[in-house]
Parts: structure tokens; C-alpha cells; sequence
């Protein structure tokens, strides 16, 4: 894999500091840099230096951005204190749809440890310039050298194998499904075996610029487009969400950042499968999922046997987010303060009905950190900002998707259902009658 002649790159510790899809603009003259750690993973020819050319890309928009708070001596002391949550056992939960599609399927559909992988031509493949970094991988903007299409050049950092295979095992089951990046290929260099994916390209614009430019019918749009209904050309019916869902598969990692949108052509894609996992009834998942304002609060209380419903509080919080023009909506300083969040505007009784029904103990000192709270009324969230964006049937999907227990969740096809998207639906059907 080579370097179009656009970018120069060089070591600095100081690029681990850039936020995800960011970066900060560089004089047309200095280089572009990448951490060390990281420069010595890559293959010898993608590391060489070429003359710099590349355009800077925009500013961190700053009405999304806010400063770090120090936490309150108080919940750092007791934060220090707080142990795992204990499950008493006789209540288990089970997903209330497609509980059993990795049961019926056949080994070879899940087991995602003996899949034998077959890797591409690396060569074939060029790097124009960074768009973001992760926990896990390195992203580019890259080119095929044969056709000069664009495409999306994941590069793995170390990790097991087993989860690069999961990864790829999930996307390749996925495939053609509605709304879901396509993985193109799959490649590895010789000499060091780093992996990379390589994906479909989408002009996303970065959701801190396009939230707030974004309509009421847009938002509609957009959420609808995650869950959207759609006939395959294989004659098959899917939704973004109900689609993965229908195919035994659980996200676990939905959030803006995971969400490309190109505006111009009002296309959608859901990215970044790295988390996601195989449902398997009364299996104990890793609650250490999801980014944290988008955790649900399953995860939050150790609830393990959780399933796809944890995809739709996540949906639950973009959206919130985008029409009370809050970002994020709940903003908790670690995890234990982000349940706080959640616990002052959902309340505290049906929080604690909610542990009941799943026999769950909190830490006491967690239990005393959460404290007790009133649920507030959606309404109180409503400004002259965003008023234009939080009309009943907004606040009443929200309301419906942001529930402590998952089971009362709506499915990701119940959602589509709702009235929210009643504009959307009629405007597909106007389309489609004039076809």
C-alpha cells in the first residue's frame, strides 16, 4: 500500500491528542503526523515521506464542545469505593425478537473463531490522507489504483485475532444489507501482517457541523433511514437496525460518530462493527461496550444477558441529542456518574423497579451516588432553539425508546412504525406512486 502524493508523514506523540474524523489545520508546509506507536505498525511503504499538499480539514465546530469539569470530591470518593453490581439469579432476560436466529443457523454462520480469512492485494490500494483515529485502528481515505475509486482504508492496531475475526465475519454476513458500509476487501502487509479493511467511500460531513444545520424532516429523515424498511433486490425485506437484528446480530456501538451521512445525497451509512457480537439466548456479554453517553443502562448495572435492545437506547440518545440541540445528551463524567445522568431525568422509581425486576444489587456506595430523583417531563428540555425540533410525536418517540428496561423497548421495526415518521413514509409513498 502506498501514499498519494499529498501527505508527508512524520512521528509525534502528540497526534494521539486529535478527536476522531478531526484534525487540526496544518500549514500547507508542515507535515501532517501520526504517533509513533503507530508509524512503526505501518508497512514500510506507506510511511514514506512525499512532499505535503494536503488540505487542511475544518475546525472543531465549537458549539457542540464543552470543557471538562472536575467531579465533585464527593463522587470521586465514593467512586473509588463502588464494586460490580450482584445478580441474583431467577430473573433472566431474553430478547423479545430474533432470540433464536444463531440457535437455528449453522456453526459455521456464528463461529467467527475458525474463520478462515482470505486476504486481498494490499498494493491495490493507496493512501490519500487521514480522516480519523480509534481505540482499535487508524482510518484513511484511500483510492483503488486500478478504477481511482475512493474508498475507506481501516488500518488494525494490534489486537486479538479473534476480534479482527469477529469483525470481519459480521461484515461479511451483512453484506447488502440496507444502510450498512460495504467491506470491499481485505488485506494484510507481508512483512509486518497488519490487517486492514477496506471499505465503500461516504462524504460524511462530521455531525458537530451537520446536527445543527439539520430540519426537523431531515432528523426524521435520517433516524428513518437507520431504521428504514426497504425490498431487496434479492426480494427480501430489512431495516438499517432490524436488518443486523433479524441477522443475530447486536451493534453495541451506535452513535453519531458511527454514523455516515452525506447530505448532498442524503445517504446514511452505519459503520464501525468492531464491537459488535452474535446474540445467543442467556449468554453473559462484556458490559464494557458502547461509548459512554450511549450506554444503555444495562451496561451501567452489570446486566449481562442483554441483547439487541441496547441498539435502541443508543438510537434513543443520538436522537435526544439532535432534537434538544444537546450534545450529548447525557453527559456523564465516568460511568457511574453517567447512570446519575440518566437517574435525574428518568427518575429514580423506575430505576429501582427496574433492578428489582432483573434481581439486581447495586453497590451501596453506587446505590448513594445515584441518589433519589423525581422524573422530569421531556418538555423541561424545550427552548426557543429547539422547539421547531421537539413536537409531541419527537418527544413521544424518544420517551418510548429511552426506557430503563430493555424489554419495553421498541423493536428497531416497531420504531420505523411510529408516528414520528409518518412525513417520511407519506413522502415515500407519494414518490413511489409517481414512478
Amino acid at each position: 500500500m502506498a501514499i498519494r502524493p499529498s501527505l508527508e508523514f512524520t512521528v509525534s506523540h502528540h497526534h494521539n491528542l486529535l478527536c476522531p474524523f478531526l484534525a487540526r489545520p496544518h500549514p500547507p508546509s508542515s507535515p501532517l503526523s501520526f504517533s509513533s506507536h503507530f508509524f512503526h505498525q505501518l508497512p514500510p511503504p506507506l510511511v514514506r515521506c512525499i512532499a505535503s499538499s494536503a488540505t487542511p480539514l475544518p475546525h472543531r465546530h465549537t458549539s457542540f464542545h464543552r470543557p471538562p469539569r472536575p467531579l465533585h470530591p464527593y463522587h470521586e470518593t465514593l467512586a473509588q469505593k463502588i464494586c460490580k453490581a450482584i445478580r441474583r439469579p431467577g430473573a433472566p432476560s431474553k430478547a423479545r425478537t430474533y432470540a433464536d436466529v444463531n440457535v437455528i443457523r449453522p456453526k459455521d454462520y456464528w463461529d467467527y473463531e475458525s474463520l478462515t480469512v482470505q486476504w486481498g492485494e494490499q498494493d491495490d490500494y493507496e493512501v490519500v490522507k487521514k480522516v480519523g483515529r480509534g481505540k482499535y485502528s487508524e482510518v484513511f481515505e484511500g483510492v483503488h489504483c486500478t478504477d481511482n475509486e475512493k474508498c475507506v482504508i481501516k488500518i488494525l492496531k494490534p489486537v486479538k485475532k479473534k476480534k479482527i475475526k469477529r469483525e470481519i465475519k459480521i461484515l461479511q454476513n451483512l453484506c447488502g444489507g440496507p444502510n450498512i458500509v460495504k467491506l470491499l476487501d481485505i488485506v494484510r502487509d507481508q512483512q509486518s501482517k497488519t490487517p486492514s479493511l477496506i471499505f465503500e467511500y461516504v462524504n460524511n460531513t462530521d455531525f458537530k457541523v451537520l446536527y445543527p444545520t439539520l430540519s426537523d424532516f431531515d432528523i426524521r429523515y435520517y433516524i428513518y433511514e437507520l431504521l428504514k424498511f426497504l425490498v431487496e433486490p434479492t426480494g427480501t425485506k430489512g431495516q438499517a437496525l432490524d436488518y443486523c437484528h433479524s441477522q443475530g446480530i447486536m451493534h453495541r456501538d451506535v452513535k453519531p460518530h458511527n454514523v455516515m451521512i452525506d447530505h448532498e445525497q442524503r445517504k446514511l451509512r452505519l459503520i464501525d462493527w468492531g464491537l459488535a457480537e452474535f446474540y445467543h439466548p442467556e449468554k453473559e456479554y462484556n458490559v464494557r461496550v458502547a461509548s459512554r453517553y450511549f450506554k444503555g443502562p444495562e451496561l451501567l448495572v452489570d446486566l449481562q444477558d442483554y441483547d439487541y435492545s441496547l441498539d435502541l437506547w443508543s438510537l434513543g440518545c443520538m436522537l435526544a441529542g439532535m432534537i434538544f440541540r444537546k450534545e450529548p445528551f447525557f453527559y456523564g463524567h465516568d460511568n457511574y456518574d453517567q447512570l446519575v445522568k440518566i437517574a435525574k431525568v428518568l427518575g429514580t422509581d423506575e430505576l429501582n423497579a427496574y433492578l428489582h425486576k432483573y434481581r439486581i444489587e447495586l453497590d451501596p456506595h453506587l446505590a448513594a451516588l445515584v441518589g433519589r430523583h423525581s422524573r422530569k417531563p421531556w418538555t423541561k428540555f424545550i427552548n426557543v432553539d429547539n422547539q421547531h425540533l421537539a413536537v409531541p410525536e419527537a418527544l413521544d418517540f424518544v420517551d418510548k425508546l429511552l426506557h430503563y428496561d430493555h424489554q419495553e423497548r421498541p423493536t428497531a421495526k416497531e420504531a420505523m412504525a411510529h408516528p414520528y415518521f409518518y412525513p417520511i413514509r407519506n413522502a415515500e409513498s407519494s414518490r413511489t406512486r409517481t414512478q
